[in-house]
């Protein structure tokens, strides 16, 4: 792989002002480049454009409807022009070497086609009492990580297909599940590679009976696809 392998970096943003200047800074400071950074921009209403545009050439920024994360994430993959694909959420954090220790595992390996990795919560100064309250459990402890994790080979999409925009906390999970059945080669990393932000917008907070619904759909196209196959 040359060193100059282009990564496209796809962050979706809805209402994110709060978060979103931290998020680009720590993908620009990777210790690998070049990156594309693609910010899709889910109809925000707050200062977000503002400061997309304060950015400049540094990003690609997509304006659409709001139509959730999912959609978002899809249209930042039409747009992208990189050899792979990473994903960021707009309150979330990159460790530095986020990149160069994921492109070093498709170095060694030819035929993987997604690297995750761990990621650590942390909690923002207005969940200081959660923190306390939590920081001797699983949740302060590192953690198999979401799409913020994942770094793709832009090809996997081809075969697995898009996010699915229908989902609105388990879209991730769902294509995991996806590009398995299809194949795909996978290699998890034991290191912390992410930073996950817990405050009190947190779209997980608000997952409530949708996510149970959304996880009975996973396993009941699981089940389909297993059934074709026999």
């Amino acid at each position: 792989m040359s060193r100059s392998a282009l990564v496209s970096c796809v962050i979706p943003v809805f209402n994110g002002e709060r978060y979103l200047t931290e998020a680009l800074g720590s993908v620009l400071r990777q210790t690998r480049a070049p990156i594309e950074i693609i910010v899709v921009d889910d109809g925000s209403t707050d200062d977000t454009p503002r400061i997309l545009e304060g950015m400049g050439d540094r990003i690609t920024t997509v304006r659409q409807a709001n139509a959730g994360p999912s959609a978002a994430r899809n249209r930042g993959i039409e747009k992208a022009r990189g050899d792979y694909v990473a994903f960021l959420d707009a309150d979330d954090l990159w460790l530095p070497a986020k990149t160069e220790t994921q492109l070093r595992c498709f170095e060694r390996d030819p035929r993987l086609a997604v690297c995750t990795s761990l990621m650590q919560n942390f909690w923002a100064e207005d969940l200081a009492e959660e923190e306390a309250r939590l920081k001797d459990t699983d949740t302060a402890r590192p953690q198999p990580g979401p799409s913020q994790t994942l770094l793709v080979r832009k090809g996997a999409f081809d075969r697995v297909g898009p996010f699915d925009p229908a989902l609105l906390h388990r879209d991730t999970q769902d294509w995991v599940t996806r590009a398995r059945a299809a194949g795909l080669r996978f290699e998890q990393l034991d290191e912390v590679l992410v930073r996950r932000r817990l405050h009190a917008n947190n779209l997980s907070r608000c997952r409530g009976a949708a996510d149970g619904d959304e996880l009975f759909a996973i396993l009941r196209k699981k089940l389909a696809t297993r059934q074709t196959a026999s």
